[in-house]
């Protein structure tokens, strides 16, 4: 019967949709308490349902407790789940409601079928109130020695469940060794492999203020306990397997012998239809082999098939876990995998994680035997409807150029890439010309007759523009349009807003007027006269080191911007081989899906030690973390040699005022008239070079105080009451990004250049910071910064407010030097 009509409004989805539904859910309920009468059960069913829809959904119910409670008094199997899933529900927030149970779940514990004993124990112990521990023991005793092998299983659960409401409680028991002798007895494979899993955490857990604990979890990997479980190891289902197997690939056999015995124990394993413990079983060959390194090598050629079959077989969640396994042991091994490259071909149903992971791989094993098969099949998807699959693809033949792998066919075929016409593929391709270019320079003239066709302004992502403006430097005495090319590049200075296409183009402009004078001088004058006015401090500085080498001797600028052309050996690789190792020793785990070691996404060696909320608002000391901020810097006496830095060195020798730039300015007469330019800071008339009507800016005068000291509550007043006076975005260098493995240690490296951090946060790749710093001198104003830093694009966007708002600029530039300089 629908409810009235006046009823059918409700104020919040989190209502029912008629008020008195809950009432006569209510009525019903009571009246079917205790009832024994035919189709009485059918009748609870149908309440039950609309009790738990109505939870799920977000609806309160919790006045029907007592009533869902009377109601349960019943053999009937699917009720008692459904009313365990309600009073679970409800009675973890409200423990006078949990109280309420009690007495019917204790009932429940002793019912005849052991299916709802053992639902009724797991209920109990789900209920997680620390008021009700006293209530637990004895179920949990008597559920531990039960008959039946399920009631004994979450028993066993409960007894962890325990642990973790009150760990005196569960030693006071003796339960830890109850559950050891049940591990070494039991005849129910699953209570075994639930009693291995409750002691391991129980120990761990205990083991750092126990030696008891230490010396019985140590006594897990003891060789009694591993051939135990080994020669019982089909018994246990896939999750139990695998639970297993991860503590075997920590055990440590004593000869050669028992390793060879505890592969063929496990040989079989690899031909399990589950994928989880295939990558278990290969963990343990792999790691029991470590120390023999002809078995080793076998050990890779045996499981090659397994994963190959993982690959091919299965859902594209389980191909991308198996793939990045195989790439970990391909940048290990290459060679082995080499003749097998058609198994990461890409398949067109393929989702593009999975292409992408597959050309990685494909990158990896290119050798002399099988480059040319590979490229082929690389040329295909560089036509991908996929951009960015073909842009992958198109690294992954310049990557395999790079290996010096048939470089002549290779770069014939990236210059076909050029005439596709697509904006994408040419950025991509002119990047790995430049590249190709730098190790092999005997290319050039079959490059430059290519790339002499484009035209600047027809390239507009910023590293395929960078690279453009290379070449025509590099080149520009074989590229007879090269210096025509630059001027327009420099005219349009203003629409770049690139900081790396503006260093890049004033550094073309001079190798280019040092081979061609006569016709760069007008477009090295404008560039130069642009960079100097740049409000990016990098490239102000470059265009007055260019400004000022060329005043000084013309020559020795030639022999520094343009010298003899050296080829690159080897590019540098951005992820280091001890990272690669831990990576390896966690084989199995998320660290080879996300290809970092687990400390830098799983916050287990975080340093920092407040959180950070969206709002600053929510700025907090967080408890749980050990590490205190980092105060003020400052050394004990016999630190000084070990810890004083480049910046405090400098220091002790003599005051640096201009700290606002990168490099140290030649003292001037103070009586020296300046010039004042409109919109631009104040000129030192300097001698003028190359005709350009510009003096060189002087850099401003900021020193910050040593000993600044801001405590967290005025940090977030002055946050929230002052407003942004300047923001800005730039790259991070390439060192930095690299040393950026903790927070750690960028909040040292600033706090040497006087900038403190009042909060850290994030998780790789993806970090933020607050610092905060004070003007040295009377006006003792404070900047506040907020930096974003993402490792992975190298990005930094950084935001800025002060007391001073003029100055603000100034620290900013100051702000950004410090932090180029991280890494170094």
């Amino acid at each position: 019967m629908a409810p009235p009509t006046q009823f059918q409004r409700s104020s919040s989805p989190s209502q029912p949709s008629g008020k008195s539904e809950i009432s006569d859910l209510k009525l019903q309920l009571r009246q079917l308490a205790g009832s024994r009468a035919p189709g009485s059960d059918d009748a609870k069913r149908e309440l039950f349902k609309k009790v738990i829809s109505h939870m799920t959904v977000g609806i309160d119910v919790s006045s029907l407790f007592s009533e869902m409670v009377m109601c349960s008094a019943t053999s009937d199997v699917v009720l008692k789940k459904m009313c365990y899933l309600y009073v679970g529900n409800y009675a973890k927030g409200n423990p006078d409601l949990a109280l309420l149970t009690i007495n019917f779940l204790q009932r429940d514990c002793r019912d005849e079928d052991p299916m709802i004993r053992g639902l009724a124990l797991r209920s109990l112990c789900s209920l997680r109130v620390a008021n009700l521990v006293e209530y637990l023991v004895g179920p949990l005793g008597s559920g531990l020695k039960d008959p039946n092998a399920y009631v004994r299983m979450v028993a066993v659960m409960g007894v962890l469940k325990l642990y973790h409401i009150s760990s005196s409680a569960c030693g006071d028991a003796d339960f830890p060794p109850i559950l050891k002798r049940l591990m070494l007895n039991d005849t129910d494979a699953q209570v075994v492999a639930n009693c291995l899993f409750s002691l391991q955490e129980i120990w761990s857990a205990e083991a750092s203020s126990s030696e008891e604990a230490a010396r019985e979890r140590e006594a897990l990997l003891s060789k009694p306990l591993v051939y135990h479980l080994l020669n019982r190891i089909k018994e246990f289902n896939e999750w139990a397997q695998c639970l297993i197997l991860e503590i075997i690939s920590n055990y440590i056999p004593s000869d050669t012998e028992e390793i060879f015995d505890i592969m063929n124990l496990l040989e079989d394993r690899l031909q399990h239809a589950n994928g989880a413990v295939v990558l278990a079983a290969i963990k343990v060959f792999l790691h029991l082999t470590l120390s023999m390194p002809d078995v080793h090598q076998q050990v890779y050629e045996r499981i090659k098939a397994p994963l190959l079959t993982l690959v091919s077989s299965g859902s594209p969640e389980q191909s991308y876990a198996v793939l990045s396994h195989l790439h970990l042991l391909v940048m290990r091994a290459p060679v082995l995998f080499s003749s097998d490259y058609k198994h990461f071909y890409c398949q067109y149903s393929d989702p593009s994680y999975v292409k992408k992971l597959k050309l990685e791989m494909l990158t990896a094993i290119a050798n002399e035997n099988n480059t040319y098969e590979i490229v082929t099949e690389l040329f295909e998807y560089a036509a991908n409807v996929d951009v960015a699959i073909a842009r992958e693809a198109i690294r992954a033949v310049g990557k395999i150029a790079l290996q010096q792998y048939d470089v002549n066919a290779i770069v014939d075929r990236l210059l076909q890439f050029l005439e596709m016409d697509k904006d994408y593929v040419t950025a991509e391709t002119l990047v790995l010309v430049k590249d190709l270019l730098r190790k092999y320079p005997q290319w050039s003239h079959d490059c430059i007759a290519v790339v002499g066709n484009i035209s600047g302004k027809s390239v507009q992502e910023p590293k395929a523009k960078s690279a453009l403006i290379w070449i025509l430097g590099e080149y520009s005495q074989d590229m007879p349009e090269a210096p025509y090319i630059l001027e327009n590049l420099v005219d349009g200075w203003d629409e770049e807003h690139s900081s790396e296409v503006r260093l890049h183009l004033l550094s073309a402009v001079m190798k280019c007027f040092f081979q061609r004078p006569p016709e760069t001088q007008k477009a090295l004058g404008a560039a130069l006269a642009a960079g100097l006015a740049d409000f990016q401090q990098d490239v102000h500085d470059r265009a007055l080191f260019y400004y000022r080498i060329l005043q000084h001797d013309v020559s020795m600028a030639e022999r520094v911007v343009n010298p003899p052309k050296q080829a690159v050996s080897v590019f540098a690789d951005t992820q280091s081989s001890e990272l690669k190792d831990r990576i390896f020793d966690e084989f199995n785990s998320l660290s080879v899906i996300y290809q970092k070691p687990s400390f830098m996404f799983s916050g287990k060696e975080r340093h920092t030690a407040v959180d950070i909320s969206e709002e600053l608002g929510g700025l907090s000391m967080a408890a749980e973390l050990e590490a205190e901020p980092l105060p003020p810097k400052g050394y004990e006496a016999n630190d000084v040699n070990l810890l004083l830095d480049t910046t405090d060195r400098e220091e002790t020798r003599a005051p640096i005022h201009n700290t606002g730039s990168a490099y140290k300015a030649p003292d001037y007469d103070a009586t020296t008239a300046i010039i004042s330019v409109p919109g631009l800071p104040a000129y030192d008339p300097i001698d003028d070079l190359l005709g350009l009507g510009l003096s060189v800016p002087r850099p401003p005068a900021l020193t910050l105080n040593p000993k600044a000291a801001l405590d967290p509550g005025s940090f977030q007043r002055k946050w929230s009451q002052l407003s942004i006076s300047s923001s800005q975005e730039f790259e991070m260098e390439p060192r930095g990004v690299v040393a950026l493995v903790a927070p750690q240690s960028l909040l040292r490296h600033m706090q040497g250049h006087h900038i403190q951090c009042i909060a850290s946060g994030g998780q790789p790749p993806c970090f933020k910071f607050f610092f905060y710093a004070q003007r040295e001198g009377q006006s003792a104003s404070f900047f506040l910064v907020e930096c974003l830093v993402n490792s992975s694009t190298a990005k930094v966007q950084v935001k800025i407010k002060a007391d001073d708002s003029a100055a603000a600029g100034d620290f900013g530039s100051l702000f950004q030097t410090a932090l180029s300089k991280f890494g170094v």
